[in-house]
């Protein structure tokens, strides 16, 4: 099988398809989760507001994933708490309850805690609020490090056999026989592999895959819908979040991040550019703190803001008149030759999607395709939920206790960092420190903690190739580091993934 994307539902695909015991090839044009998957709201979560529109699989889907999604990577997703106040005017406090009822009860939550109704003129909650706000409801999601997420289900497929290509660009794909013809480029130039079905998960270049890649003329039906974030410095002490209504019919979120900022987002809008361009707009930053300086006592103002990001969000087109109607439901279209059976080089292209049902996308798509692939001899279908990430191999009330066992076994790690690595690496915070018995044998330290030891092992690990794939994918360090250590890190790359090809072929 070979599949176009470094994305969330790519790696997905790829990973569950290797445990099946098929052959895996996966391309990524960029970095792994460089474009929409490493640029969401960053949550596990069912989507409240999508049960307005009716899309009740979807959010019951959602909603079944979350504790799964907990358990297998409890190092990188855990529980939070998100406050909604009830504001006159807009969505009635029935209303809220009846979707907050639905919200705990359609999706089998397990260990996760209930709703409750809060007292906003007593509850820690309410003292960042407007003193109108004063009744309000709590109820529980999740958050997950979202390319960190993409990295580790990518690390999990190649440990178990397939391979995964960066910065490798599929140019031109065809039938012949009962195979594929893939062409990919890199630096190195250009190969051929040979695949019994191709997956199309480019995220938003599906339809650019789809035309200029496969070479069909039918079209596309692609929505193209970008969503923009905002961080300012911290804007409250407690560690709940927030979800506001705004007037617009519309939500965002403002959510504890790295310690010290705040996560404000998201937009909705027509994306017309290309989306490796996408950034917010005045416009769209504007948008956000005008709509939570409507909630917060101290107003949010574009001079605050220290770090943007957008994401396109590759929709399938269902023809909702405005972008924030448009389902996030996935829809997968699989073009196989006619009347072929079994055999014949199917085609499944990706759409849409949500980072949260990524693992049941892939599951669906495998069922889609295993009808025309050989027989598997590994895993059964469902495994993906049962086997941990790389690194979540421990309770998913464990992350203290992990912490405390790094400290033990390394204890010249200053604590935040240490809580730092088993948040990124889990358990693998052990195979990147090795046998350092100093802070010293880490090498060098470009700031925030970043070591030339675990600078190595991303490059070992997790196809880190320039600053930006250690700084704002692996990591969110970007937001500590000035511009010279950044460049530092650029520097230092090279000499390391030299160093690390040498050591490949000796082995």
């Amino acid at each position: 099988m070979a599949v176009i994307g470094g994305g969330v539902n790519g790696t997905g695909i790829a990973r569950d398809a290797q445990g099946r015991g098929w052959s895996v090839y996966l391309c990524e044009q960029g970095d792994l989760g460089g474009a929409t998957s490493s640029a969401s709201t960053k949550l596990i979560h069912g989507g409240l507001r999508y049960l307005e529109h009716r899309e009740f699989r979807l959010v019951r889907e959602a909603l079944q994933e979350r504790e799964r999604l907990w358990a297998i990577a409890p190092h990188i997703v855990w529980p939070l708490r998100f406050v909604l106040p009830y504001d006159r005017g807009l969505r009635p406090a029935w209303l809220l309850r009846l979707g907050l009822f639905l919200y705990d009860h359609l999706g089998g939550r397990r260990r996760l805690p209930p709703t409750r109704v809060l007292d906003l003129r007593r509850d820690p909650a309410g003292a960042p609020l407007q003193q109108r706000l004063t009744r309000g409801f709590e109820y529980s999601d999740c958050w997950v490090e979202d390319s960190r997420l993409v990295v580790l289900n990518a690390r999990d497929a190649a440990e178990r056999g397939a391979v995964i290509e960066t910065r490798r660009r599929a140019v031109a794909a065809r039938r012949d026989g009962d195979l594929w013809k893939l062409t990919v480029a890199g630096e190195d130039g250009t190969r051929t592999i040979r695949a019994r079905a191709l997956v199309n998960a480019a995220g938003p270049w599906v339809a650019r895959v789809l035309e200029g890649v496969v070479g069909t003329d039918q079209p596309a039906r692609v929505r193209l819908v970008q969503g923009s974030h905002i961080v300012v410095p911290r804007l409250y002490e407690h560690d709940r979040c927030y979800i506001f209504q705004n007037a617009d019919r519309r939500i965002i979120f403002a959510i504890p991040y790295e310690r010290d900022f705040t996560l404000v987002g998201t937009t909705d809008r027509d994306c017309q550019g290309d989306p490796a361009e996408a950034k917010a707009s005045p416009a769209e930053i504007d948008y956000i703190c005008r709509a939570a300086s409507e909630y917060f006592a101290r107003p949010l103002t574009p001079d605050m803001v220290v770090w943007t990001y957008s994401g396109v969000r590759p929709l399938y087109d269902d023809g909702a008149s405005v972008a924030q109607e448009a389902t996030r439901d996935y829809v997968l279209k699989l073009d196989a030759p006619q009347g072929v059976m079994a055999g014949g080089a199917p085609l499944l292209s990706v759409f849409g999607g949500k980072i949260t049902t990524y693992r049941r996308l892939a599951e669906d798509a495998l069922r889609r395709l295993a009808p025309r692939l050989p027989a598997p001899d590994g895993l059964s279908a469902g495994w993906t939920a049962r086997e941990p990430l790389p690194g979540g191999d421990f309770p998913i009330d464990g992350y203290e206790a992990q912490v405390l066992s790094l400290r033990h076994a390394y204890p010249f790690l200053a604590e935040p960092l240490a809580r730092r690595l088993v948040r990124a690496y889990g358990t693998r915070a052990f195979r990147l420190l090795g046998g350092a018995r100093s802070q010293a044998d880490l090498g060098r330290d470009f700031g925030a903690g970043l070591t030339e030891a675990e600078l190595r092992y991303l490059v070992r690990e997790e196809w880190v190739r320039t600053a930006a794939d250690a700084v704002w994918r692996r990591s969110k360090l970007g937001l500590r580091l000035s511009p010279e250590a950044v460049a530092a890190i650029d520097a230092a790359l090279p000499g390391l993934i030299r160093q690390d090809a040498g050591e490949e072929r000796v082995a």
